[in-house]
């Protein structure tokens, strides 16, 4: 004999099936809309000048995938939980993948700009940049082959978004290109952050004493500083989620969140501090990063 199955069982499954996408959908819908604001703001109070510097430029392309990544990650959320049956094509599926585990090579590279503050091109000689950029771009290269090497061994074997969703548990599960990726990550900006600070720090000891210039130095190293814990923190939080937890839900919302404070924290780290002298025209040396 049949039994029907329970209204309150099937409404519990589910909720289950749809709560990771829901978490999804409020991340990105949530930060997405904080760098949307920021983009905003960061036009705003911009100058010509200002928007002209490569560094700018590199923030709002920065800013811009960030929110592409938000748009696809909304989309293929959302259908999910308005028609599970009829999902996202796996080229948008996919799409929000790409989004979420490359750029943050492009947002740790955007960091090494603040390096030409210290050692302009127009007066430092060819080997030493050589010298300095040798390590962090072998490690940046690096860190491109081992996500494309895992995204292909992870796409290439399913040939629909459902097959792919049911296959992100054991992908995802001790993903053995992730951890090297995130292990390379923290080694990278524990570099970039080291040379910068190291340099800052020689660089600028005969300064510190003119007028307000210590206190922007102060400034400066501790939203470097910060830069480099809070992405840190998510690292260390994604290689453990991934090594003790099957389900991806909790790593990709690390993962996502982590891109789009890594966002901020390049802007800050980059723009924030030198909106003064944009404003007031004046040639500090680290005017150089702009």
């Amino acid at each position: 004999m049949s039994s029907a199955t329970s209204p309150d069982v099937v409404i519990d499954a589910f909720i289950a099936e749809i709560h990771p996408y829901f978490d999804y959908v409020l991340a990105a819908t949530a930060f997405s809309a904080c760098l949307f604001t920021l983009l905003i703001v960061l036009f705003a109070f911009s100058t010509k000048e200002s928007r002209r510097r490569l560094v700018f430029r590199l923030n709002v392309l920065a800013i811009c995938i960030a929110l592409t990544m938000g748009i696809f990650v909304s989309v293929a959320g959302g259908k999910a939980m308005m028609d599970p049956f009829d999902q996202v094509s796996r080229s948008v599926y996919i799409a929000s993948i790409v989004f979420g585990i490359f750029p943050p090579v492009l947002y740790d590279s955007i960091l090494l700009t603040r390096v030409f503050a210290l050692y302009p091109i127009s007066t430092t000689p060819a080997t030493t940049p050589l010298k300095i950029f040798a390590f962090p771009l072998c490690v940046k290269c690096a860190r491109v082959v081992v996500v494309a090497i895992g995204f292909n061994n992870y796409v290439s074997s399913e040939l629909t978004t459902a097959s792919l969703e049911e296959a992100a548990a054991s992908a995802w599960y001790r993903n053995p290109e992730m951890i090297a990726e995130w292990g390379m990550q923290i080694a990278d900006n524990l570099y970039s952050v080291s040379i910068f600070l190291y340099n800052l720090r020689i660089r600028t000891s005969s300064v510190t004493r003119a007028g307000g210039v210590a206190e922007r130095i102060r400034q400066i190293f501790f939203i470097s500083l910060a830069n480099f814990v809070f992405p840190l923190i998510f690292n260390i939080a994604q290689i453990i989620f991934i090594t003790t937890d099957r389900s991806p839900t909790t790593g990709v919302l690390l993962l996502m969140i982590n891109n789009y404070t890594t966002v901020v924290g390049v802007l800050c780290a980059t723009l924030w501090f030198s909106g003064s002298e944009w404003r007031n025209g004046s040639r500090y040396w680290w005017e150089e990063w702009e």
